[in-house]
């Protein structure tokens, strides 16, 4: 009984050796977490960023394209005014 007793005296000063150890590594993990923190909520800003460049450069080409389909129009009709205009002249 009394070996008990010291194993569990032992036993309980040895725990509470251990939880102050501990606490402190709490602390170190809680400054890492915060840390962590900080940097997922920086690469979220820079993610939101990245994608609203995406978004605008999207907005560009469909903006590209459409002058380019607009220009391919346009050099279809004066082409077909070009055909006209030598049917024309090769009809006088």
């Amino acid at each position: 009984m009394i070996k008990l007793l010291k194993v569990s005296a032992i036993v309980l000063a040895a725990s509470f050796a251990v939880g102050c150890a501990s606490t402190g590594d709490l602390k170190k993990l809680q400054a890492d977490v915060n840390d962590l923190k900080a940097q997922t909520a920086q690469t979220s800003s820079k993610a939101d960023q990245a994608a609203r460049d995406a978004s605008a450069a999207a907005a560009n080409a469909a903006a590209a394209n459409a002058a380019a389909n607009r220009a391919a129009d346009s050099a279809a009709e004066t082409n077909h005014k070009l055909d006209r205009m030598l049917n024309k002249a090769m009809m006088k």
